[in-house]
């Protein structure tokens, strides 16, 4: 089992940027492929991008390709993403997601997850 907590959620203006960051419990953090969902009010949560259990892989949605990327320090069981030239359609509560198997969280899948941080784009 695994605890996510995610942090460096907030307002930001839109063309802005924010780094939000995903700190896992447990000492199998290596273990995991991790990634970042996202949801918005009244609207199903979606993925955002995906990393495998070494980082040499990552997967993100079309939606914020070129503009947001997913990184993981293993010794700090800590994963990231930063996102760029962010807009005010990517207000959301975003989460952070664990799961044995990268190839389910490519298709949204994931079987532990964190509370969520909220990230607020004004335009």
């Amino acid at each position: 089992q695994v605890e996510l907590v995610e942090s460096g959620g907030g307002l930001v203006q839109a063309g802005g940027s924010l780094r939000l960051s995903c700190a896992a419990s447990g000492r199998t953090f290596s273990s995991y492929a991790m990634g970042w969902f996202r949801q918005a009010p009244g609207k199903e949560r979606d993925f955002v991008a995906a990393i495998s259990r070494s980082g040499g892989s990552t997967y993100y949605a079309d939606s914020v390709k070129d503009r947001f990327t997913i990184s993981r320090d293993n010794a700090k069981n800590t994963v990231y993403l930063q996102m760029n030239s962010l807009k005010p359609e990517d207000t959301a509560v975003y989460y952070c997601a664990a799961d044995g198997d990268y190839q389910r969280l490519r298709v949204g899948l994931y079987s532990y997850w964190g509370q969520g941080t909220q990230v607020t784009v004004s335009s």
